[in-house]
């Protein structure tokens, strides 16, 4: 209903054959590079802002280019990067374009290692010059260094300080950059004790160069610069030299999955896009994990080495929720459990009739929640029918058979999404006006004044789309009562590893439990807690408590959730309305291999996200309260 937008998504490759071989098997020396554009294309929904890629050719020689990148800005930007890159291929003639050794030779972007990147921003920075792949040039091919990632990291200030204090300038204040001349610097420093060791050992001229590129470690670099970082991430680089290589971070927060045979190494943010591109099935694919490094080295070796060590791991439950492919077999599975956890609360909600309720769902991600709630209140149908067929004794007569088998879960598709909002319209009331059409309704899917609707959504963060469209477009069908349903927890805290979700201020639940607060006159519980959280101000981030805790503490589940309702229901609705969540319980047993879900409970995996959210609550509460 309210779309979240995630960060990035990352895909690599790295052919392990030279582009003979995919020429003369499939036709097209440029099978890495469509490969490649495949694996982005089916990443899209992981960033619209913008889109890059970057190649290197293994051993050119001297003079000749040997590292490509290529961005652009826009949700069309995937198609605008590799349009580009075909326009160096257009005035070929046909025996040039399937010339493999004429195009390693001459042709940009006919090389070996891929790498791309779709970005999306949660930082509010734009421009062309924050578009990943980032590029360090140097005129030793194994200095050169091309880097992205997915990630956010909470401790960029630190880093930022400690870096400077030993002399380093980076271009920007920003994580991409500081990282990028994290590992750059460290790059330096293994190329550069490679070079004293080959020099020791009498080598000369290219054999230096050879020497050097032969024998690079990457995992000395990353474990070097990425051991201060804080932060979800899996970061990708390639090096001029052709060493590829990609690590994740060791809480587990953001995903990668890995594939290899003999013809090539792929790397991608989620699983079902790597089965779909290659054919190849899910269990054939590795999931990298926590604090674990995939390096390919020049030879095309692969390896994988432990960077850091694993803390307690708390991978992104939103992952599963929302952001990941649906199509992936596990959050498929986990969705539709998210769907049947429900059944109980919905049938608390509404008086356990489900002969008048109708049940739909909000699209379209919320389709597969609603599958398994469907399957959920089937099951408990099928019990009450057995208990109602046992009551009725040995020799029940048709009717009353007929009676019971003819029960059935209602379900209907209530709500239409119609038309996408303009961002151009600015005005306030308009854009209201222009919100509440953005979905439409199916007249006649109820029976007016007898029918309860129940209908699912994957989150409620802020609510507005609630308030201002949905409720007041339900509402025209006339049912007797509406329950929103929420197949995840509340959303009581921001994310900082790469989520953009909304301020804190703009949180449905955290603005309820406030106004709870002030109902109640118990602002002593606000004020006690922003004076907790102001004087650990000048502690030792791991020595931070989130107290924004003590906000929601007084209150059960219930009690914000019917506040919740009570914010949200325009004035002139006519139905009783209602709103259901799941429960933490439900979502651990939903995803028991995520179970990293602080934007609901609080527990950030991290100091750096406890220190952040103790920052945003200061801030909040002193432009709001005068303590």
């Amino acid at each position: 209903m309210e779309e979240l937008k995630h960060e990035c998504g990352v895909a690599m490759i790295r052919l392990l054959k030279p582009l003979e071989y995919y020429q003369e098997k499939y036709g097209t020396w440029m099978y890495g590079l469509n490969k490649l554009y495949l694996l982005m294309e089916k990443q899209h929904n992981r960033g619209q802002e913008g889109a890059g890629l970057a190649c290197v050719k293994l051993e050119s020689d001297p003079g000749e280019e040997y590292m490509f990148r290529e961005r652009a800005e826009g949700s069309e930007a995937i198609t605008e990067i590799f349009g580009t890159v075909q326009n160096y291929f257009r005035h070929l003639d046909p025996g040039q374009a399937q010339d493999s050794e004429y195009a390693k030779k001459y042709l940009p972007f006919a090389g070996e290692v891929y790498m791309g990147h779709l970005r999306y921003s949660t930082t509010g920075k734009s421009g062309i010059s924050y578009v990943h792949p980032f590029l360090r040039r140097n005129n030793w091919r194994a200095k050169n260094l091309a880097l992205c990632g997915n990630f956010n990291m909470t401790n960029v200030d630190e880093i930022f300080a400690r870096i400077t204090a030993i002399g380093q300038h980076p271009r920007k204040y920003s994580d991409t950059y500081i990282m990028l001349e994290q590992v750059g610097h460290r790059l330096d420093r293994e190329v550069e004790r490679l070079f004293q060791e080959c020099e020791r050992e009498g080598l000369t001229g290219m054999h230096i160069t050879h020497g050097i590129e032969d024998r690079m470690d990457i995992a000395n670099v990353l474990k070097t610069s990425s051991k201060d970082w804080d932060g979800g991430y899996v970061i990708c680089g390639i090096t001029g030299s052709g060493e590829s290589f990609a690590v994740r971070d060791p809480w587990g927060i953001r995903p990668a999955f890995w594939y290899m045979d003999n013809e090539i190494m792929v790397l991608a943010s989620e699983r079902p896009v790597i089965q779909t591109v290659l054919n190849v099935p899910a269990e054939s694919i590795k999931e990298l994990q926590p604090g674990q490094s995939i390096i390919v080295n020049k030879a095309g070796k692969m390896r994988l080495a432990q960077i850091n060590k694993v803390r307690e791991v708390k991978k992104c439950s939103f992952e599963r929720i929302y952001f990941s492919r649906g199509s992936d077999v596990d959050i498929y599975n986990e969705r539709k459990m998210l769907g049947r956890t429900l059944v109980d609360p919905i049938l608390k909600s509404i008086n356990h009739d489900l002969k008048n309720t109708v049940f739909s769902f909000i699209p379209n991600t919320a389709e597969v929640a609603f599958y398994g709630m469907l399957e959920g209140f089937d099951n408990y149908l099928n019990k009450e029918k057995i208990k109602k067929i046992e009551a009725l004794g040995h020799n029940p007569d048709h009717k009353e058979l007929d009676e019971i088998l003819s029960m059935r879960i209602r379900s209907e598709k209530v709500a239409i999404k119609d038309i996408k909002l303009r961002t151009f319209i600015a005005e306030g009331n308009s854009r209201n006006d222009l919100a509440a059409h953005v979905y439409d309704i199916t007249y006649g899917s109820i029976v007016p004044n007898v029918d309860n609707l129940v209908i699912i959504d994957d989150s409620i963060v802020r609510g507005t789309t609630l308030k201002q469209s949905i409720i007041a477009i339900l509402d025209r069908l006339h049912p007797k009562k509406i329950i929103i349903v929420s197949s995840s927890p509340q959303v009581r805290y921001p994310d900082y590893y790469g989520i953009d979700m909304a301020k804190m201020n703009e949180f449905i639940a955290f603005k309820a439990a406030i106004e709870l607060l002030r109902d109640r006159e118990m602002r002593d519980v606000i004020e006690r807690a922003y004076n907790k959280a102001k004087d650990q101000q000048k502690l030792p981030r791991e020595q931070m408590v989130n107290y924004v805790k003590e906000i929601y503490a007084p209150f059960t589940d219930e009690e914000i959730s019917a506040k919740i309702v009570e914010m949200l229901t325009p004035k002139d609705t006519k139905a009783k309305v209602g709103i259901v969540y799941q429960t933490l319980e439900g979502l651990r047993e939903a995803c028991p291999n995520h179970k990293g879900d602080w934007y609901f409970s609080g527990d950030y995996p991290t100091s750096g996200g406890v220190k952040m959210i103790n920052e945003a609550f200061i801030n909040y509460i002193e432009q709001v309260y005068q303590f």
